[in-house]
Formats: structure tokens, C-alpha cells, sequence
């Protein structure tokens, strides 16, 4: 079984001292489930957190809604469970992976380790509610500019952008609400969009529309399931595909029931004019969508230079594999190179981890944004090009994924053969 350490040695902990480790374990691994990471790297980094703790004897099953531990064969198991709906902010990801780093060299008492927890959980944004939604403005501009659309589509999306932001504001973190969020956000957007083309005030175009609803974009979702089934967790892996897929198609639903409740016709709706603003355009939208992405998620301080060197090189790979290789190996190579940049640029004292710089990566890979187009084209005009889109995203999908686990692979080689030469090991 995964995440299965060897048996105990004399000496180890107490019995009250492992009742507490198991709590602490648990509910670490259901705070690292809830940040979008890998069960496998779950149940591998808490193994090593309870070797760290000399509790050679624990057996970890994480999945992606729970997490259950026993301290050994026999013993009774805690089940936490993990929400779902509820993602944490980049500063919470951050003080997570510190806290994770901690326990798996067992720096930090399991009773202290409770009570980060619980201050992970409640910290505050670092910015204020009308920050945050100017965050969502500038974050909506930025992506809009990277999927090369009109001037007015950039304009819309601003707009779009900004009552994304008040919604979730609105909303905060109220479940029974926060679940339909997204298909709420979605049919808010439409209308309005819908109702400016019947009054010929504009013609923001599906592009517009989509950059604003990036926040619920489920690319993370697809591309771990992605992750998970190469790895062999087939029900970890299946459940979170089937999850992303479900969250597009509510996003999707939402856009149409949107436009259908003004009359607007769909074909006018989904239009938008060509890249006139030139090549120059995704470029300026990567450092926007970046400075958006530090507000909106409330990015820890002096981490925005490394975000921007993750992002620029991301998007600097995907250019390229598009030069060389064509569309469908782009996304491979901005992942190839966005893993070892992000695995570098987290050794920077103010730099966030890699999986919190990972979250904007893969918007700005977007292989959820081409999966929201082509769903929505396809649901409102059965003749629309929608099966390009859809086809572009699994296979961009499948490219982000094999992109990651070749950067794992390429920065794993390179460590180790720099201790080889020289006999260090770098830092992690």
C-alpha cells in the first residue's frame, strides 16, 4: 500500500504522543488534499513526516475528498474529511508547504503543528474586499490579452473581471452557496454580455466571458486526475476527472442559460473580431495576469517577482513548442520548463512553493479556458467549430501533465547528478 512505512523500533513514541501525531498527520494530509496536490505525493510526504516522528508503523490512505491513518495494523483509524469547495488561497498554500517541510524533518511538535493548522485556516486576505476585486479585474485583463482577443473583448473582460470579484466577495465561503458559485458567476456574465449585444451597445465575444470566469476554471482538477491516473490511482485520478468535467460543463450550462434568458442569439454572443491588437499583446497580458493573480489570490509578500519569472517562463516555452512543434506540443514544453523554473525560484527566500506558483501556471496554459470554449460553442451552435477546442484541450491536457512529470524527472536528474560531481545535495 501506498505511504506505508516500516515497522516501529524500540524507542519510538508514546501511545498518547502517537494518538496526537495521528491527529496532526490527518489533518495535515486533508489541509495538502484541499491544496490540489497528488494523493501520491500525500501519502509520500506524510510517510516521511511519521519516519521523521518514529512512527515507522503508520499506514496513510489519502484520497481526494478524505484522508484516513492508522499508526499500525490493528490500530483504530481517523478519517478527515477534505472540502472541496472551499480552495486555499496562495499565502494558506504557502505557509502549508513550510509547515509540511517542517513535519517531514520532525522540526515541530504535533501540538504546534495543530495549532499552525488552525492558524493556516484562518488567516485573513492580504488585501482588503475592494482590492481583491480589482485583483479579479486586472487578473480577467491580463488573460484576455494572452488569448490575443479585440480591444473591447479586453474592455468587457475588465468589467466581467471586476463582478467575478464582487461575487465571490459577496458569497465568501458560505458552502451551501459557494458550490453553485460558479455556475451563478457564469449565468451572471452571459446575461450581461447577451443583454450588451441585443442593445448593440457591444460584442465582447466568448473570449471575454471566459477570461473573467478563469477563478472557476478547473484546469489543476484535469491536469492532476491526469497526474494520478499515469501514476496507477485510478480512483483518486477517475473522481477528479470526473469532477473537472462536471465543472466545465456547469460553467458551460451557465453561459448558455445566461444567454437564452436575454433572446440574445448565440452566433452573435460567441463571435469576437481577430488579434488586433498584434503578437506584442500575450506578452504585456502575462505581466498583467500575474500582478492580477497576486491580488485576487492573495499571494504571500515579495513573492511577485518569482510568480513572473514562473509565468514569463511558462509562456516563453509555450511560444516556443508552438514555433517548433505545433499547437498540441505547446503546452508540453511551457510545463517542461515552467516545473524546474518553479523548483528554482522556490529556494528564493520569498518565493512561494512550487504547487502555489503551479495554480496561475496552469491558467495561463489554459487548458480549461480552450475546454470552456469549446463546450460552450458546441452547446449553443451545434454547427460551431466547438470540436477543434475540445480536442485541443485533451490533448493540452495530457501535454501539461507529461510536461510536469518530465520537468519532476529532468530537476530529479540534475540534483542528483550535481551530488554525484560534487557531492552536495541541494536544497529542496
Amino acid at each position: 500500500m501506498n505511504g506505508v512505512s516500516e515497522p516501529a523500533d524500540a524507542g519510538g513514541p508514546t501511545a498518547d504522543e502517537l494518538r496526537q501525531l495521528q491527529v496532526f498527520v490527518v489533518r495535515l494530509g486533508a489541509a495538502m488534499n484541499a491544496a490540489g496536490q497528488t494523493v501520491y505525493e500525500v501519502q509520500e510526504r506524510l510517510a516521511r513526516a511519521t519516519d521523521a516522528y518514529r512512527a515507522r508503523a503508520a499506514r496513510i490512505s489519502a484520497f481526494p475528498t478524505f484522508l484516513m491513518v492508522t499508526m499500525g495494523r490493528g490500530e483504530p483509524a481517523t478519517l478527515e474529511l477534505t472540502s472541496v469547495t472551499t480552495v486555499p488561497r496562495l499565502d494558506q498554500i504557502a505557509r502549508l508547504e513550510r509547515l509540511v517541510r517542517e513535519a517531514e524533518a520532525g522540526l515541530i511538535r504535533p501540538a504546534d503543528g495543530l495549532r499552525e493548522l488552525d492558524a493556516i485556516e484562518q488567516m485573513q486576505p492580504r488585501f482588503g474586499r475592494l482590492q481583491s476585486i480589482a485583483g479579479y479585474m486586472v487578473l480577467s485583463l491580463g488573460l484576455c490579452l494572452i488569448l490575443q482577443s479585440a480591444p473591447r473583448d479586453v474592455a468587457a473582460a475588465a468589467l466581467l473581471g471586476a463582478l467575478v470579484g464582487l461575487l465571490r466577495s459577496v458569497v465568501g465561503t458560505e458552502q451551501p452557496v459557494q458550490a453553485l458559485l460558479p455556475l451563478i458567476a457564469a449565468f451572471s456574465v452571459a446575461a450581461l454580455s447577451a443583454l450588451a449585444v441585443r442593445l448593440d451597445l457591444t460584442d465582447p465575444g466568448l473570449r471575454a466571458m471566459v477570461a473573467s470566469l478563469v477563478v472557476f476554471l478547473p484546469g489543476t482538477t484535469l491536469t492532476t486526475a491526469v497526474l494520478e491516473l499515469a501514476a496507477g490511482q485510478i480512483v483518486s485520478g477517475a473522481s477528479r476527472l470526473v469532477a473537472g468535467v462536471m465543472q466545465l460543463a456547469l460553467l458551460a450550462f451557465g453561459i448558455i442559460a445566461g444567454i437564452q434568458a436575454v433572446g440574445a442569439p448565440s452566433s452573435l454572443v460567441f463571435s469576437g473580431s481577430g488579434n488586433m491588437l498584434g503578437d506584442w499583446a500575450p506578452w504585456l497580458g502575462v505581466g498583467v495576469f500575474a500582478a492580477g493573480a497576486t491580488v485576487a489570490n492573495s499571494a504571500p509578500p515579495r513573492s511577485f517577482p518569482g510568480l513572473l519569472l514562473v509565468l514569463y517562463a511558462a509562456w516563453a516555452g509555450q511560444v516556443l513548442g508552438n514555433a517548433v512543434f505545433g499547437g498540441y506540443v505547446s503546452a508540453f514544453v511551457g510545463a517542461l520548463v515552467m516545473t524546474p523554473v518553479a523548483a528554482w525560484v522556490s529556494r528564493l527566500p520569498s518565493a512561494m512553493p512550487p504547487h502555489a506558483s503551479f495554480l496561475p501556471g496552469f491558467w495561463l496554459l489554459v487548458p480549461g479556458a480552450l475546454g470552456l470554449i469549446g463546450l460552450a460553442q458546441l452547446a449553443g451552435d451545434a454547427e460551431a467549430a466547438g470540436a477543434d477546442d475540445l480536442v485541443a484541450t485533451v490533448v493540452s491536457l495530457f501535454a501539461v501533465a507529461v510536461g510536469i512529470l518530465c520537468g519532476s524527472i529532468l530537476l530529479g536528474w540534475v540534483s542528483a547528478t550535481r551530488r554525484l560531481v560534487y557531492g552536495v545535495r541541494l536544497p529542496r
